[in-house]
C-alpha cells in the first residue's frame, strides 16, 4: 500500500519548494486532506464520510488529494493541507530534528496495529527470520528497513550479513518474488490478500507478532500541529465525520468497498471487496474506539528506533494525541 523509497531524502528539497507557495490560508470550514499512496482500503473511512455527506453536516469542505512522491508531510507541514495520510515510521524523523522539525503530529490510528510484514513463496525456506539469512531481501533501501530485517534476524540466531538486500525497483511484490528477490516487505490488507485471489502459497512473517516493538502504528491520520490548534473545532468536527466514516466501514465492509470503488473505479474490485472484509475488525481493533493511539505502544517504537540510530534525539511519546477524537 506504500512505497518508502527516499524516507528520508527529499524532504529538505520538497520543503523548500512547497514553503515557498503555501498560498492563502484555508478558511475554517475548509480542510484538505492528502493521501500517502494511490486511493485503498486504508482510505475507505475518508471516502466513506464524502460520500455520505457527514463532512457536509459539520458544515465542512473536504478535498482528497493525491501527494507528490514521498511529500504528504511536507505539504502537511507547509500548511498546503490540514490533515495528511502517513506513518509513525516515517513521522518519528521528522519530528525528532534537533532543527526544524516538521510541525505535524498523529490524531487517529487508522489501523490499531501493524499489518505488515515480510512475505515469500511457501516453496522457499523462509520460515522464521533467521531463515533471511543466504537469501535476497528486496528493499525499499531506507534505514528503517535495514535496521527492521538486522533487528529480526539477529534476534531470531541468524546472520545479518548474510542476507543480500537488493534494491527494490518491482512494480508489485509478485512480480519482484518471480524474478530476482526471495522475500519482500508487505502489507497483508493489500499484496496478503492479492496473494490469496491469485491462489499463490505464502510464508508470512508478521512484524508485530515476530517483535512486539515493531507494533507500530501504520497508517495514521496526521495533522498540521498549528493548524489543528488554532481551528480545535473544525479538527474536531473533521474527526467526528472520520470515525463516522471508519466505524461505517468496519459495520459495512461490503457498502464501503462499493463507495471507495466508486471514487477509485480503476481499482480491482474482487481485491477492494477481499481486503475490506479483512480491515473491519483491524481497523478499531483491540482499542476502545477507533483512532485511538496508545502511549506506550507509540513510545516503545520510537525508543526502539532511537536505540537503532534512527532518530536524532529519543522523543519519548511525542508526535501524537487523541484529542481530537469524538
Amino acid at each position: 500500500m506504500k512505497n518508502k523509497r527516499g524516507w528520508f531524502a527529499g524532504l529538505a528539497a520538497l520543503i523548500l519548494i512547497f514553503a515557498g507557495c503555501a498560498g492563502t490560508k484555508a478558511g475554517t470550514g475548509r480542510i484538505r486532506v492528502v493521501l500517502d499512496w494511490t486511493p485503498n482500503t486504508n482510505h475507505t473511512g475518508l471516502y466513506v464520510a464524502l460520500e455520505k455527506g457527514w463532512f457536509a453536516g459539520e458544515g465542512l469542505e473536504v478535498e482528497i488529494m493525491q501527494p507528490p512522491e514521498d511529500g504528504a508531510l511536507v505539504l502537511l507541514a507547509s500548511g498546503n493541507a490540514e490533515f495528511a495520510v502517513d506513518f509513525q515510521e516515517s513521522m518519528g524523523p521528522a519530528i525528532a530534528k534537533e532543527r526544524d522539525a516538521l510541525p505535524v503530529q498523529a490524531v487517529a490510528a487508522i489501523i490499531s496495529h501493524n499489518t505488515s510484514g515480510i512475505m515469500s513463496r511457501a516453496a522457499g525456506s523462509i520460515k522464521r527470520p533467521r531463515d533471511l539469512a543466504g537469501k535476497r531481501f528486496a528493499s525499499w533501501e531506507t534505514p528503517l528497513v535495514t535496521a527492521v530485517i538486522k533487528d529480526i534476524v539477529n534476534n531470531d540466531g541468524g546472520d545479518f550479513n548474510a542476507v543480500t538486500m537488493i534494491p527494490n525497483f518491482a512494480t508489485d511484490a509478485f512480480s519482484a518474488l518471480e524474478t530476482d528477490v526471495d522475500a519482500i516487505w508487505i502489507y497483508y490488507a493489500w499484496d496478503g490478500i492479492a496473494a490469496e485471489i491469485r491462489g499463490i502459497a505464502i510464508n508470512y512473517l508478521d512484524l508485530g507478532t515476530v517483535n512486539a516493538r515493531l507494533d507500530f502504528y501504520t497508517p495514521v491520520l496526521a495533522a498540521n500541529t498549528a493548524w489543528a490548534a488554532a481551528n480545535a473545532e473544525t479538527a474536531k468536527q473533521f474527526m467526528r465525520a472520520v470515525s463516522r466514516g471508519y466505524r461505517f466501514a468496519m459495520d459495512n465492509p461490503a457498502e464501503a468497498a462499493e463507495i471507495l470503488l466508486k471514487h477509485a473505479p480503476e481499482l480491482d474490485r474482487e481485491l477492494v471487496m477481499r481486503s475490506q472484509e479483512y480491515l473491519k475488525t483491524r481497523y478499531q481493533g483491540d482499542a476502545k474506539r477507533w483512532g485511538e493511539i496508545d502511549p506506550e505502544r507509540w513510545g516503545g517504537f520510537y525508543r526502539w528506533m532511537f536505540e537503532q540510530g534512527l532518530l536524532e534525539k529519543d522523543i519519548g511519546t511525542a508526535g501524537f494525541t487523541n484529542e481530537y477524537l469524538p
